[in-house]
């Protein structure tokens, strides 16, 4: 309970204050930090401030915040998008879009990968949006299917992946396993990050969170934006051929629902 009650400076005080306010011995003290696994006092705080530092926030605010003006809801979640996809406006390369979409254009088979909510997400939209234009692709969350994928490839084989940390182990290993035999690896990732270091192109994506506790990721607009982007220079790339998959596919769907051209293809 001393501990709960006051992370931070549980996080910096000395065992002779720890053992004092607990009102036990400081040889008590470090008997409780080996029997949760900790070498001792020292060790205990370092992973004690670590974990105040990731997620203290979510252990101190227990209370949902309630507004006057229920609106506030809706402003607060379409102002988050927005602001997500206009901090990404000012910091995208459309050169680096546009290689991008040239080399997945000229690709005989398209691997898109992602790792958990937001980049598996982003891979699978990906998947949705090339198909259209005629390329072969296949999009994978699963870490095994990833390293599998990758070694089918080849020299005409283009994975792109979607990552915001950059720090998944078998993306990486992806990554390396496609430029092995020849394939070409394409990250959006932290600029940073280990995967961006171990791939042929990298679009940087270092869209921060704003630390809204209730409000689901505002980052996965912008990164459902590089999608687009991408997705469109890969059109753009192919040039007048795709249009003729997407009026194949317009063609059959309106056959079989409402037919309304006004209607976005497949959604």
């Amino acid at each position: 309970m001393i501990v709960l009650a006051d992370l931070a400076g549980a996080a910096a005080a000395p065992i002779a204050e720890f053992a004092s306010k607990a009102g036990v011995s400081e040889p008590t003290v470090t008997r409780f930090c080996r029997a949760l696994g900790c070498e001792g006092i020292r060790s205990f705080k370092l992973l004690l401030a670590q974990a105040v530092a990731v997620g203290g926030a979510y252990l101190v605010s227990t209370e949902v915040p309630r507004h006057e003006n229920e609106s506030w809801l809706i402003g607060n979640v379409c102002d988050g998008a927005v602001e997500a996809i206009e901090r990404l406006r000012s910091g995208v390369d459309p050169e680096l879009i546009t290689k991008a979409g040239r080399l997945m254009a000229q690709a005989k088979s398209v691997l898109a990968f992602g790792s958990g909510g937001t980049s598996s997400m982003a891979a699978v939209e990906m998947q949705n949006r090339l198909f259209r234009l005629g390329l072969h692709v296949t999009a994978h969350a699963d870490g095994q299917m990833q390293r599998m994928a990758a070694a089918a490839g080849d020299r005409d084989t283009v994975m792109i992946v979607f990552s915001i940390s950059g720090a998944v182990r078998s993306q990486k290993d992806a990554a390396w396993i496609t430029r092995q035999y020849g394939g070409t690896a394409i990250a959006v990732t932290a600029p940073s990050s280990a995967l961006a270091e171990g791939v042929d192109l990298v679009v940087p994506f270092d869209v921060l969170e704003d630390g809204g506790l209730y409000r689901p990721s505002s980052s996965r607009f912008a990164m459902l934006a590089v999608v687009d982007m991408l997705a469109m220079a890969t059109a753009e790339a192919i040039g007048p051929k795709s249009l003729e998959v997407l009026r194949r596919i317009k063609q059959n769907l309106n056959v079989l629902k409402l037919d309304d051209p006004r209607l976005p293809i497949g959604d």
